[in-house]
């Protein structure tokens, strides 16, 4: 063997096969796979949750905003609501700051 053979063989031996580099995509492929399973879907299903509680909302429901403020929806303006959260104390406030509906409790 001369020294052009030797060092050409020695050049190729420390390179990555193709087989490497197409398991690093599938690696790649399922931890992304793994992400949106474990946090994009679940945020997915609480969100649609939210606006369908949202969009259930009527007046005479007591509510929490997203600001701590408790109220009771006097008036429903589109993508508004009218809370009224002291004696003679209405605000408005838009629909995304409703944090949830306090459930009434039957006394029985």
């Amino acid at each position: 063997m001369n020294m052009i053979q030797t060092t050409a063989l020695l050049g190729t031996a420390g390179m990555p096969s193709a087989g490497s580099g197409i398991s690093t995509l599938v690696m790649m492929l399922l931890f992304v796979a793994g992400m949106w399973f474990l946090m994009i879907a679940p945020q997915r299903k609480k969100q649609k949750e939210q606006e369908k509680m949202i969009n259930a909302l009527q007046s005479g429901d007591e509510v929490i905003t997203s600001c701590g403020i408790y109220g009771t929806i006097t008036n429903v303006k589109g993508d508004r609501f009218v809370l009224k959260i002291a004696d003679n104390t209405k605000i408005e406030m838009h629909r995304s700051f409703i944090q949830s509906k306090i459930e009434k409790k039957n006394e029985s």
